[in-house]
């Protein structure tokens, strides 16, 4: 059995971690599967993808549309993808300190962070006080103890302030 061309398995690579990463960000499920479905597809394949999207055919491959041809192109050019770059950028150390609030966990803290744009304590405090947080799947807490939690946060001096 011939091996994967590098190309193809670097490519599927980074389309599984896309696809890890935004479902732990719990973004729309079908972009989720599509990553994956691509990467099956791509990794399955026996011809170099580069020679595929010479010949401009990525799109006639199972799964690969307009946006995913795109960013195969752009890997082949560049040798990595923004929107890869973009996803794997961390959260913020104080952001990801809200995983320790009552009710929180880190895969919630981070969608509120992407998802939401809730990126400060004060954000946080609004959407816990507009009773919006409890139709977020994932919180199971308290809004008083989350508020209570948020409230000490903010009254202790943080050593990371620039």
């Amino acid at each position: 059995m011939m091996s994967t061309p590098q190309h193809n398995q670097q490519v599927a690579a980074l389309f599984r971690a896309m696809a890890e990463r935004l479902a732990s960000q719990r973004a729309n499920p079908y972009r989720v599967r599509a990553y994956r479905k691509a990467a099956d597809t791509i990794e399955a394949l026996e011809e170099d993808i580069a020679d595929i999207a010479a010949r401009q055919a990525l799109e006639d491959l199972e799964g690969v549309g307009r946006d995913l041809a795109d960013k195969i192109e752009e890997f082949l050019r560049t040798g990595t993808i923004q929107t890869y770059e973009a996803l794997r950028t961390p959260l913020p150390d104080a952001v990801k300190a809200w995983a320790q609030f009552p009710g929180l966990s880190e895969s919630l803290v981070a969608y509120l962070y992407t998802r939401l744009h809730i990126t400060t304590l004060t954000d946080l405090e609004r959407l816990v006080q507009s009773h919006m947080l409890r139709t977020v799947p994932g919180f199971s807490g308290s809004e008083e103890r989350l508020l209570e939690a948020i409230t000490a946060s903010q009254q202790q001096p943080s050593i990371t302030k620039p």
